[in-house]
């Protein structure tokens, strides 16, 4: 018997020594690689002039802007007349008898009562703001442009000011003056004539006095119920477009799902020739494989943007678009699916006598089905979000009117509409993919 040389235990010991100081030092180097990284992003996206530039009260009137609504009192330069509007359209223009009370005009004098002792008068060329605490704010129009006189102290981020136009915001309100109109902007809470426009016979009634002309009321139009004149001017309101705005969800659903389902049916045949278990030879899955690998690698917005040069916009390029990246997503999914079937059930068929059709009718496709349906649900339930950024490029769905609202710069609460509404689409995509799964796949009930 041979005994084997001990190494000494000095040796040992300093071994061991060593490993625990090289796990110190790389226990403080990946911190320190970590806080290097962070200081190269802050440095690298000028985290520090981002702040110095932000306007937070930009932030706070845009937010505001998401939940509430504007009522624009207008006064023309040259005519001098006085206008009050609902956002300044002329679909919520109001009829000069039916101004709202905080507005008055005396003598060719505009009184605008903002709340909380926040005042507006319009004079001629002249408005005068009254805020508490702060005092009287003068905005003129004059023939060498707008001037202003602020009393002493008044907070200087309240005022932008040019030669040509002059805005002071207060805590009530805004008022402007450039040299075609002095406007005043009152803020209340609440999507205004989201139901009815000042123009329909329900505009003005309260939930109650609408629920009873709708059950029991005395018909407004002898032609239609009150119920079906109700659903009408809701569907055709002027301002908000309810039925414009539904059509649109429904073309974003329709871009997804015909992308999505056409890109699984092209997707599926390609799969069998890029599976190493099914197709023998090595260039064909070579080749088709890397087909997939073209058309998945490209992104789904530079397709758009591709296609759109070639078709032109519409939401059938989109559905192309994402047709063309799910043939790649899919080939690549379902090819792997097939790899890992389990090939004693396909043997099992083969010994029956079945040809390769009935093989892969048998033995394969029953297999592949529950993979092969959870991947096109999900898919399906992405892809509804993606059309949305899709169709905001090709002029199709409710990204394009997101867009068009955002562009605007004023209409942010039409923005944050259709943010509602495909937060809420998606949650119900999201729902009826879980329910189909469980429907298809599992076979609940």
């Amino acid at each position: 018997m041979t005994s084997l040389p001990l190494q000494p235990t000095s040796d040992l010991r300093g071994e061991v020594v060593a490993l625990f100081a090289r796990r110190r030092r790389f226990s403080f180097l990946i911190p320190a690689l970590i806080l290097a990284y962070l200081i190269y992003i802050a440095v690298a996206f000028d985290f520090a002039g981002i702040a110095g530039r932000a306007r937070m009260d930009n932030a706070a009137t845009l937010l505001s802007d998401f939940w509430s609504y504007k009522t624009h009192v207008t006064r023309d330069a040259r005519s001098g007349s006085v206008s009050v509007a609902i956002e300044g359209e002329a679909k919520g223009l109001y009829p000069r008898d039916k101004w709202p009370a905080w507005v008055k005009e005396t003598d060719g004098i505009t009184h605008i009562d903002l709340g909380r002792g926040s005042l507006v008068t319009y004079e001629g060329d002249r408005a005068t703001f009254t805020i508490p605490g702060s005092g009287d704010v003068v905005i003129e129009r004059t023939p060498q442009g707008v001037t202003f006189t602020a009393p002493p102290g008044f907070p200087k981020e309240r005022i932008s000011a040019s030669d040509a136009k002059v805005t002071v915001t207060g805590p009530q309100g805004r008022v402007s003056v450039s040299r075609a109109k002095t406007e005043t902007f009152r803020y209340a809470p609440g999507w205004e004539l989201f139901f009815f426009t000042i123009d329909s016979p329900f505009y003005g009634k309260g939930p109650l006095e609408v629920a009873a002309l709708a059950v029991s009321g005395e018909r407004i139009d002898p032609g239609q119920a009150n119920i079906a004149l109700m659903a009408s001017e809701f569907w055709n309101n002027r301002m908000w477009h309810h039925r414009d705005v539904a059509g649109a969800l429904f073309e974003t659903i329709l871009m997804a799902f015909l992308g999505t389902a056409t890109g699984a049916i092209i997707a599926l045949p390609l799969a069998f020739l890029a599976a190493s278990n099914l197709t023998p030879s090595r260039s064909v899955r070579f080749g088709v494989r890397r087909v997939f690998d073209f058309v998945r690698g490209v992104d789904a917005l530079i397709w758009t943007i591709v296609l759109a040069r070639a078709f032109g916009p519409g939401p059938l390029t989109g559905a192309l678009a994402i047709l063309i990246t799910e043939v790649g997503s899919f080939g690549k999914q379902f090819s792997e699916a097939l790899e890992n079937i389990d090939g004693k059930q396909v043997e099992g068929i083969r010994s029956t006598g079945a040809n390769a059709a009935q093989r892969m009718r048998f033995g394969v496709i029953p297999q592949l089905i529950p993979v092969l349906l959870s991947q096109v649900l999900y898919s399906f339930e992405s892809n509804t979000r993606s059309a949305t950024v899709i169709g905001a490029i090709v002029g199709g769905g409710i990204g394009l009117l997101l867009t068009q609202a955002i562009i605007t710069q004023k209409d942010w609460e039409d923005v944050a509409y259709y943010i509602l509404l495909i937060i809420l689409m998606v949650m119900a995509m999201d729902s009826l993919s879980g329910w189909l799964r469980k429907r298809l796949i599992k076979g609940g009930h």
